[in-house]
């Protein structure tokens, strides 16, 4: 089991991560989300010990990640640019992960044949896509107890990331292995995953099962007789609101009897009721409890702000070494 507790994390003056409390069962397929700078990647690094908590803790079956070589033995963490040397080739990289884990050397170049990658290439000339299929295979065949993954979707396709969602499963299956993925990717997330948690304002915004917080929104597709506008929805609470012509598509949290009375005025025709995917219950809790979008007069003022917190976290990794266990992004 995964535990954090008001964990704090900072780069400098730059906080990533404030007072953030998490527990992630043993055997979950956990999905981390949220927009870019959120804190994901993180809280990844942070679970596999690469960073030092600077307030609260993290622990991985009642013990301590930093410093602790026992417990990294069962993780496994897949960052989203993985290091290695410009003449590195596959064969090279599979030698080490066999020196740390209980690596499956079959169940490895099943994946690479699966994948149609060539071992004894340098990496340096593989594409991006191919980087993480290698990667991916590295980590399936290692068996972690514990696999953390960034942004393990960009970059691969349709195709390989069917084989990519075959096999986390069967690895969760064989082995019970936790896994835990911080992805744009919501609908892939949402095919695999079994809970999540979002992540906003440096902190846990909500947690949850991925199917019974989407049921908690409902979308409906409506005709009506006349072309309908936004504005003949402005007093009535809803989501999101997308028309063409006389067909209007609209999310919304509530009782939906509640909901057709209030429209009962527009004359609806048809209503058709429509599957809510993750993404949309992404954007509604994001959007949730925040201020309109700037006024033109104010982006520049927000764009500042954004360029001294980048300044900070540049300044961090150029001059502060001193609280990270130096792994080079592996365990």
């Amino acid at each position: 089991m995964i535990q954090i507790n008001n964990l704090t994390k900072k780069y400098g003056k730059y906080v990533a991560i404030e007072n953030m409390s998490l527990s992630i069962p043993t055997g979950s397929l956990f999905g981390l989300v949220g927009i870019n700078g959120a804190g994901k990647s993180t809280l990844l690094r942070t679970l596999s010990g690469v960073f030092k908590p600077d307030v609260g803790s993290v622990s991985i079956d009642g013990q301590t990640v930093f410093q602790n070589e026992s417990i990294k033995q069962d993780i496994l963490f897949l960052p989203d640019e993985p290091f290695y040397t410009p003449l590195t080739s596959g064969k090279d990289v599979a030698e080490l992960y066999k020196t740390f884990y209980n690596f499956d050397n079959k169940l490895f170049l099943e994946f690479i044949s699966a994948y149609q990658l060539n071992l004894r290439t340098p990496l340096r000339t593989f594409s991006k896509g191919m980087k993480r299929r290698l990667f991916v295979s590295l980590a399936f065949a290692s068996n972690p107890k514990y696999l953390f993954l960034d942004e393990v979707f960009d970059g691969i396709d349709p195709a390989a990331r069917l084989i990519f969602k075959q096999g986390l499963i069967e690895l969760n299956r064989r082995n019970n292995t936790t896994c835990v993925i911080a992805s744009h990717s919501l609908r892939e997330l949402e095919d695999i995953c079994d809970s999540f948690a979002l992540i906003d304002g440096k902190t846990i915004r909500s947690t949850g099962g991925v199917a019974g917080s989407v049921e908690q929104l409902t979308k409906l597709q409506i005709a009506f007789k006349d072309p309908i506008e936004a504005v003949h929805f402005a007093a009535i609470p809803h989501i999101s609101f997308t028309t063409t012509g006389r067909i209007a598509t609209v999310v919304f949290n509530g009782n939906i009897d509640d909901f057709m009375a209030k429209i009962a005025p527009l004359n609806p025709l048809v209503v058709d009721e429509l599957p809510v995917d993750f993404e949309e219950y992404f954007i509604h809790e994001i959007s949730a409890n925040k201020p309109a979008a700037p006024q033109l007069s104010s982006i520049a003022t927000v764009a500042f702000a954004n360029r001294q917190d980048e300044s900070q976290f540049n300044n961090y990794f150029g001059n502060n070494d001193n609280n990270n266990d130096n792994q080079g992004g592996q365990n």
